[in-house]
């Protein structure tokens, strides 16, 4: 579960990024998280990740205090957040496999348990014939595939896909999207941030619209409130 509790961020800079935002995503949800450039999507994201800090109210996510959390534990808390970033930032000289599997690696996973995973969750984003593919040799799409596989991988309670579709065509924008969801009724909590209102309103789902720092509106359905 992600909970947010009048919460507000200030950089040093004197930007005030957040003011006053409060919201609940429970385990198991799907929520898009929508508003322009600068509104406070990054933020968000940020904090979720333990990244940065709130400079006041109460930032909870998967039973971690945000605001008082020890840096000792901050890669116990990321482990349970998977995230699925725009520009796919897979290691270009590695196969489709090795990326994936990298990410295991780096939690101290066995050989036995990378054999045994890789294969299942390329399986689910589709991408089982192409373990062997590098990265240049696959669609946008197909990448983004892989990414998602990457965020998978380590069974995180809670993915963010950070503007998932920013790169792609529609027809592949909605692919992504589809399979997020597919991600999500297999039980993985996902919140996804963008600005495409289009895409948003392809899909029922809920909507957290934020703009100037402050939450707009919580709620199902499309949001057309804000100009991107």
């Amino acid at each position: 579960m992600v909970q947010f509790v009048n919460v507000f961020k200030a950089y040093e800079n004197g930007i005030k990024a957040l003011k006053d935002v409060s919201f609940t995503l429970e385990d198991g949800e799907f929520a898009f998280l929508v508003g322009p450039s600068g509104s406070g999507k990054s933020t968000i994201i940020k904090l979720i990740t333990g990244e940065i800090m709130p400079t006041a109210g109460k930032v909870s996510v998967n039973g971690f205090d945000l605001d008082t959390i020890k840096r000792r534990k901050l890669p116990k808390l990321r482990r349970t957040v998977g995230v699925i970033f725009q520009d796919f930032r897979l290691i270009e000289n590695k196969s489709v496999y090795e990326n994936v599997a990298f990410a295991m690696r780096i939690v101290g996973a066995s050989n036995k348990e990378i054999k045994q995973r890789v294969p299942y969750v390329l399986g689910l984003v589709g991408l089982e014939s192409k373990e062997k593919f590098k990265p240049n040799e696959l669609s946008g799409g197909e990448q983004q595939r892989v990414a998602v596989a990457r965020a998978l991988i380590n069974n995180p309670t809670l993915i963010i896909a950070d503007e998932p579709t920013g790169n792609l065509d529609p027809a592949r924008s909605l692919e992504i999207l589809m399979l997020l969801e597919k991600i999500n009724e297999l039980g993985t909590t996902m919140l996804v941030v963008t600005h495409e209102k289009d895409v948003v309103n392809q899909f029922s789902k809920r909507v957290i619209a934020i703009d100037g720092g402050k939450v707009l509106s919580d709620g199902l359905g499309g949001y057309y409130g804000y100009e991107a």
